[in-house]
């Protein structure tokens, strides 16, 4: 078992609102981009896929491997951001790498369940919150902020695993904070 979250301190809080606005609003660590949507029980338990895209600003599809996205699964990108600019810094909310929209259309089109970015979202600006309401309006929630998806990897391009994920019972609010793990054989 492999833990995605990020560990939440209160001076981690304290760095991450100062820089975030949206953070007291669910948007704290580790949480899913909901859009005042319920979030899905049976998403709870996915197949996933994480993808190295390290380095990348722009992640695009020449830099995955489309055709071992599946249905329904929890498609994620480690980029390794997370671990060299720490979480909670003006940096790390606002220089994030994002998904191109040619890719998010094209995971969109592979009905995906879940997107999880080990970054602060698949777009970055005043495009993060419109297509984070794109995608959930099509079924598809982003996790942002994942950590430890290079111990899923192993030093591999991409490696499949099963998720569990834990949402709190929130509603009303646009994050869902949530704990997301990892079981590798």
């Amino acid at each position: 078992m492999i833990d995605l979250s990020i560990p939440i301190s209160f001076k981690t809080n304290e760095k991450a609102s100062k820089n975030e606005k949206m953070v007291s609003f669910g948007h704290l660590g580790t949480h899913f981009d909901i859009m005042d949507f319920e979030f899905p029980l049976e998403y709870t338990r996915r197949q996933g896929i994480v993808f190295n895209v390290y380095g990348k600003n722009e992640i695009d599809l020449a830099d995955i491997e489309i055709e071992l996205i599946k249905e329904k699964m929890l498609l994620a990108f480690y980029s390794g951001f997370i671990n060299e600019e720490q979480y909670g810094t003006a940096k790390y909310f606002s220089s994030h790498p994002q998904l191109s929209v040619r890719l998010i259309e094209t995971i969109l089109a592979k009905r995906v369940s879940l997107i999880g970015v080990d970054f602060a979202g698949i777009r970055r600006g005043n495009e993060h919150a419109p297509m984070d309401k794109h995608c959930a309006d099509r079924g598809v929630f982003i996790i942002e902020n994942l950590c430890n998806l290079d111990k899923i990897l192993r030093g591999r391009e991409s490696a499949e695993f099963r998720a569990n994920i834990y949402p709190i019972n929130f509603t009303g609010i646009s994050g869902l904070p949530c704990r997301v793990t990892a079981e590798v054989d």
